[in-house]
């Protein structure tokens, strides 16, 4: 691979681009038997409470090491589904991290009660347990947990503070499904673990979400949660030639098609090659990157084994004679699809406008927040799209570092 002159033109300043195309930030990878998987159903008598939601769970709770699996229409209906199923009601607070998309903290809303932040571990970013410990009241009932860019969560230390205070430990792994803590897959550590399968994620549905757990009060709840608070479904009672049904409890039509689950089957097929092929890319991306000052790479610690759903840098600005949003600018105009997550869920409008966050309560995500861009990471990609990536952060480190 070619290393780009500090003399070159940037391309966001007239010069030529290191790639011709924009390569995104996330993409799933839909192959023939994906889509053969899907006519198949389209051509059967289900498209929705059919035989695949169920193959979809066992095979997904087979994987992961949990005793059950309940899919959900969407990763946010799926945390709230578990937001549902650890109690949670007016009155009552679960603590997450600021340093996540909105829908961690939004499923504690959808129950009445209040998220409550705790700031974050400056190497993973991750959930700090001692901050954590901290904000701990006599109204938390619940730990919602990140796993930050595929990384897992520091989940023994939360899981003990959890059995300490009675609380419930719901895993947000919607970044991290292939992912390794201590040796043991992720979604069968915590109380619940919650996943996605958006496009970008490892496993794609097009919408779609899945819980699970090894309690059987937790499996059932989540799965009435999800179709309207029934305490049947459709195909369970034609097999059993009846039409009688009761709503047991208030719930949400959030179930998952047919047409998805035999997607998400076919899918799961792949999910070990997938992540082999986002490690592979995030070893090129640290290998070519240590040694460039101006970018701080993703740290991770010893007894985990990522999923790598993100690559997130830091932009180092003691190196640096320019901001994040220019460095991001920059990229883009090259063709690299570079993206940042996230805004810390507190300032956010809503947020701000609620609760009267105004900034600086939780300086951890907040600085790294003002660093981070998230490079292109999906499986699909090709080694040269991985070296058009580290062209273009060298390009831009050489041109905007300082003197």
């Amino acid at each position: 691979m070619q290393i780009t002159s500090s003399k070159e033109l940037l391309a966001v300043d007239g010069g030529t681009p290191v790639r011709s195309t924009l390569l995104p930030y996330g993409r799933q990878s839909i192959e023939e038997d994906d889509i053969q998987s899907v006519v198949d159903v389209l051509r059967s008598d289900w498209l929705t409470t059919g035989p695949k939601v169920g193959e979809f769970e066992e095979a997904f709770a087979a994987r992961v090491g949990a005793k059950y699996a309940v899919s959900f229409s969407s990763g946010t209906a799926a945390l709230h589904g578990a937001a549902f199923a650890a109690g949670l009601k007016p009155g009552d607070e679960a603590i997450t991290t600021p340093m996540t998309f909105a829908a961690t903290a939004n499923c504690v809303l959808y129950q009445g009660a209040t998220p409550i932040f705790a700031d974050v571990s400056a190497d993973t970013l991750n959930l700090d347990p001692e901050k954590l410990a901290a904000r701990i009241t006599a109204r938390t009932r619940a730990i919602i947990a990140v796993d930050y860019a595929g990384h897992p969560a520091d989940l023994d230390a939360i899981l003990e503070l959890g059995a300490r205070h009675g609380l419930v430990v719901i895993e947000d792994a919607c970044h991290s499904l292939g992912a390794e803590y201590k040796g043991r897959r992720v979604g069968s550590v915590a109380h619940m673990s919650v996943f996605s399968f958006h496009p970008v994620k490892h496993v794609a549905t097009g919408e779609g979400g899945m819980v699970t757990t090894d309690r059987a009060d937790f499996a059932e709840s989540l799965r009435r949660f999800r179709n309207h608070g029934i305490s049947s479904d459709a195909r369970q009672r034609q097999a059993e030639g009846q039409w009688f049904y009761e709503m047991v409890l208030l719930g949400f039509n959030y179930r998952l098609t047919d047409i998805a689950c035999a997607l998400g089957l076919s899918q799961l097929k792949k999910l070990e090659t997938n992540v082999a092929r986002r490690r592979e890319i995030a070893a090129r991306y640290t290998r070519a990157f240590r040694s460039l000052s101006c970018v701080i790479i993703p740290s991770v610690r010893s007894n985990v084994n990522p999923a790598w759903h993100l690559y997130p840098v830091r932009m180092n600005p003691a190196q640096l004679n320019t901001d994040r949003a220019q460095v991001f600018r920059a990229l883009r105009a090259e063709n690299i699809g570079v993206n940042v997550h996230y805004i810390p869920v507190h300032l956010h409008p809503y947020y701000r406008d609620r609760f009267g966050y105004r900034g600086g309560e939780y300086p951890v995500a907040e600085t790294a927040y003002e660093q981070l861009i998230s490079l292109p990471m999906f499986h699909g990609m090709s080694d040269q799209d991985a070296d058009n990536v580290i062209a273009a952060v060298t390009k831009l480190c050489e041109h905007y570092r300082k003197a």
